[in-house]
């Protein structure tokens, strides 16, 4: 015939399937799903001629892999049509070698002894002892992170520093991590196939259910590396809004994480086979009916609608108790900053509250507000709002407006940073490029540098030399706090309100 031939075969030694290539190829095509676990093969092996002295190839064992096979064997021909040697390869466990696969050598074509079922029940013995010792380690789901990007490798890197921190809020471990810096991100996969078949043999090492990308994949993207990979696949955006979901406790906040969910979803709804299109309707139907996916998204749409006019509600509301509180002429200063930076545990302090503080990325979502008052009898209000982050999505930003609006009414912005992270100056300029866009730049600001005492003594002369005017606090222990409340009592209680624009120690 002049073209590969390939067989799959099952424990039982049944062919499941014959398969005819091209001569120097031989298409797989799509398996059903394989058996539920990471810690359990596909069931088959397969067998196939190469037409060439070569043994098992690159490509074999990247099939290997993707399908999780229990065996890959080739059995090379001469031009004559007559067998000459085979050769075989099957996974291993995590940690067993520096390869996740063992590659035998060559034999002779008539010396067939192997036990490859045998072999197979063995290796998935090992894999489920592996599971198990993971699974006693801890019962979060393991997660592999990844960027490709055309940034630096060193940003790269401390971008999935702060991926790690997000994956740890969600309830996840982190089994490793990889980093491709690329002139061009691949529209297609956002990596190459072989960098992807790396990325399986990564997640195969460490026992990794699910692969979480930096940035925000495509829809694209996201549908054609679920098919390569049985993995879960999220993007950072996913990430966050899954957290968004689980820190979520008032009726606002959980109307507009949902929102967000549904403007990230929807242009991700993809028909994937013809088993989506089922009709819907019967007798007085919509002409040919309406597929699976299009009720799915017109569904998505009208529950929108109905998020929107709710929150259109609840921004109403918060809008009256707004002006009633600008009548009693009690002026508002706001927390703001990054995620992380300690604004409850400062708005905790300084009030006296309970307020929820955990060292977790976004551990408050919804505002908070609580009096301040002064030796003077004279009070103001201290807002605690939702941490900001880099590149935060877009439909975060728009859900979140109600939750924001705070911002829009005070009178003060108290900006607060960890002065102790290794990204200070990123994160500020971050929290700055949030604020000028949504405009806020009219309302002044107060830079507090908190977590102070972490620091060593080299360490704050830098920083002071830096940030002249920053007031330097912590906290946890009350450094510094009585000047932050100078501070506030100079800006807000001794000037006229509106307009607060002339405030003579604004800091920004």
């Amino acid at each position: 015939m002049g073209r590969q031939v390939g067989l799959l075969i099952d424990r039982k030694g049944r062919v499941n399937m014959v398969l005819v290539g091209e001569p120097a190829s031989i298409l797989i095509p799509e398996l059903p799903r394989g058996r539920s676990g990471a810690d359990r093969l596909r069931g088959l092996r397969f067998l196939h001629t190469h037409l060439s002295p070569d043994g098992v190839s690159q490509e074999d064992l990247m099939d290997m892999l993707f399908l999780r096979l229990d065996a890959i064997i080739t059995l090379s021909v001469n031009p004559a049509g007559e067998p000459v040697q085979w050769q075989a390869a099957h996974l291993l466990p995590s940690g067993a070698a520096d390869k996740p696969y063992h590659l035998e050598p060559p034999r002779p074509w008539d010396h067939t002894v192997a036990q490859f079922s045998a072999t197979a029940e063995a290796l998935e013995a090992e894999l489920g002892r592996s599971a198990e010792d993971a699974r006693q380690a801890g019962d979060a789901p393991r997660a592999l992170l990844v960027s490709v990007a055309t940034l630096p490798r060193v940003l790269q890197e401390r971008n999935l520093d702060e991926l790690a921190e997000l994956a740890r809020t969600a309830g996840l471990i982190v089994a490793g991590r990889m980093v491709q810096r690329v002139a061009q991100v691949n529209p297609r996969l956002i990596l190459g196939k072989g960098k992807v078949a790396e990325l399986e043999v990564l997640a195969l090492q460490g026992r990794a259910g699910m692969l979480v990308f930096d940035g925000e994949l495509s829809p694209t993207q996201l549908h054609n590396l679920a098919d390569i990979t049985e993995r879960k696949v999220i993007d950072r955006t996913q990430l966050i809004l899954d957290i968004f979901a689980q820190h979520a406790v008032s009726r606002a906040g959980k109307l507009q994480v949902e929102l967000a969910q549904l403007r990230y979803t929807l242009p991700r709804l993809v028909g994937k086979n013809r088993a989506m299109d089922r009709l819907m309707g019967g007798i007085g139907g919509r002409g040919p009916g309406e597929t699976k996916l299009e009720t799915d998204r017109r569904k998505s749409r009208e529950r929108m609608t109905r998020l929107r006019k709710e929150l259109d509600q609840l921004r109403r509301q918060r809008a009256f108790t707004r002006s009633r509180r600008s009548r009693q002429g009690i002026p508002l200063a706001a927390l703001v900053g990054y995620t992380n930076a300690g604004k409850s545990t400062l708005l905790n302090t300084l009030t006296r509250s309970e307020v929820r503080a955990e060292n977790k990325l976004f551990a408050t979502l919804d505002p908070t507000t609580r009096r301040l008052r002064f030796p003077a009898e004279k009070e103001i209000i201290l807002a605690d709002t939702v941490g900001f982050i880099r590149n935060l999505p877009k439909e975060l930003t728009d859900a979140f407006r109600a939750t924001l609006e705070e911002l829009d009414a005070a009178d003060l912005l108290v900006h607060v940073a960890d002065a102790s992270h290794p990204d200070l100056l990123q994160q500020i300029a971050a929290v700055e490029a949030i604020l000028a866009e949504m405009e806020l730049n009219r309302v002044p600001r107060l830079l507090v540098l908190n977590k102070w005492d972490q620091l060593e003594a080299p360490a704050r002369a830098e920083l002071a030399d830096a940030f002249p005017t920053a007031l330097p606090v912590s906290a946890k222990s009350g450094e510094g706090l009585k000047s932050l409340l100078a501070q506030l009592e100079s800006a807000l209680l001794t000037l006229h309100r509106p307009p607060l624009a002339d405030v003579p120690f604004s800091l920004n």
